[in-house]
């Protein structure tokens, strides 16, 4: 067959695919499969859409939309990865995620102090022989600090301004790195599958509650004192090292996890959407600390829409001092997972939720869904629980008695575009959300 005949009979079939998904399928199952570049635009050149969420506020988010051809980058390492960060300064500028970047591909040896030793570690500070009431400090704790500082600087990429970082295909991704947004303004991620960083050097704090914690540093992607950013079609998982994975010592969790996503230090104008929070604890912080208000006040405006939460634990999202506008995203609490809470009212936070859906499994009331931390109102209308409409606020308040929530956050969502039934939002995202499914 000719060149021409292949390519005419390729055609004709795309033609009566089309035809027949068109006629049978949601529109959600034209996403799946379907590369944005077939039809007719590059995604590294998308930009936020007008109205879509905070981050649409002003003069919009582009990232690297307009990057020129110097500056757009094709990566496969973690080390050119970091390296087209550094160029160009803050002229726009597209880097293409081909494949996994793995940042501790050399394994957590690699970071190590001479002179560390684990197994030494443990024996110093047993509570048996250090006892619960004082910090660690000494030689280990020492060359464990030295050891997490190597790690620090070896996992962490500082993306710039007018940058858009994507994915090139269905199995881009990052593992052991954290994308750290800080002092930067207009960005875009978008298409990624990112792994939670493992914390090579957890530090044991005996003071930490009744029993002592292993308490570890590293966000997936943080974003700090910046502003206009777009998170999107991206999924964020524990991956191949959940938490029932991790070894436990003195009786605790050796935890090696941090957030998937934090957004605190005064930024700002933020939209994630069409995201894919999978298997993890502390999944979504906006605001990191109550006493920071020089920082935070009115600020933290951040949209959550169409994201899809699936055995997370807590944070989806917690809250403080931010106008967050949370709606159509699904939260999925599997039988028999850890759960704590999904969305957390903490200091001066106004969050106004609203046409969410949730799957909770026999045992785990609705009433749960939120969680008091901080006296402030919040909206919570239109939301469904398994498959039933239900008033969060009051189920909580019914539920929870001791921890009363008010109702009303004092304002009303503008920046939204198409608002879905809640009711399909389950099947709806299982279907759009997350990595590898850009339409």
């Amino acid at each position: 067959m000719s060149r021409t005949a292949r390519r005419t009979s390729r055609t004709s079939h795309t033609t009566r695919t089309l035809l027949l998904v068109t006629a049978t399928a949601t529109a959600a199952t034209l996403c799946i499969g379907a590369p944005a570049e077939a039809k007719g635009h590059d995604p590294a050149r998308a930009t936020l859409p007008a109205g879509d969420g905070w981050a649409s506020e002003g003069a919009g988010t582009t990232g690297g939309s307009k990057a020129a051809r110097e500056h757009v980058y094709t990566v496969d390492t973690w080390e050119e990865f970091r390296t087209a960060l550094a160029q160009g300064g803050t002229a726009p500028k597209i880097i293409k995620v081909r494949g996994t970047l793995n940042a501790t591909a050399s394994g957590c040896e690699a970071f190590e102090a001479e002179g560390y030793d684990f197994a030494k570690y443990l024996a110093d500070y047993d509570p048996a022989v250090w006892g619960l009431d004082t910090p660690v400090s000494g030689p280990q704790e020492d060359l464990r600090a030295a050891s997490a500082a190597a790690q620090n600087e070896g996992i962490k990429a500082f993306v710039p301004s007018n940058t858009t970082i994507i994915g090139v295909g269905r199995n881009a991704g990052i593992t052991g790195g954290s994308l750290q947004i800080k002092d930067a303004d207009n960005v875009i991620v978008r298409n990624l599958t990112v792994e939670s960083p493992l914390d090579c050097f957890p530090q044991w704090d005996p003071t930490d509650g009744a029993t002592g914690a292993w308490n570890s540093e590293y966000d997936a992607v943080v974003l700090y004192h910046s502003t206009r950013v777009w998170i999107d079609h991206n999924t964020f998982t524990d991956g191949r090292h959940p938490d029932s994975s991790l070894p436990s010592y003195y009786g605790e969790t050796y935890q090696q996890h941090d957030g998937l996503l934090d957004i605190v230090r005064g930024a700002n104008h933020v939209t994630a959407s069409w995201n894919s929070f999978e298997d993890h604890d502390k999944t979504l912080m906006i605001g990191n600390s109550d006493s920071a208000t020089a920082d935070d006040t009115g600020k933290l405006k951040v949209t959550l829409h169409h994201n899809r939460f699936t055995g997370v634990v807590e944070r989806a999202p917690r809250v403080r001092f931010g106008q967050v506008d949370v709606y159509n995203n699904h939260f999925e609490v599997k039988p028999g997972q850890k759960y704590g809470y999904s969305f957390g009212v903490g200091k001066e936070s106004r969050i106004f939720a609203e046409k969410n859906s949730f799957s909770l499994p026999t045992g785990v009331g609705a009433g749960r869904i939120l969680k008091k931390w901080s006296e402030a109102p919040l909206t919570a209308q239109g939301n469904y629980v398994n498959g039933k409409e239900t008033d969060l606020i009051a189920v909580h308040n019914a539920e929870f008695p001791a921890e009363l929530l008010q109702s009303g956050a004092g304002w009303t969502p503008e920046l939204r575009t198409k608002v879905d039934d809640p009711r399909g939002l389950a099947r709806q995202l299982a279907a759009r959300a997350g990595a590898g499914k850009i339409c």
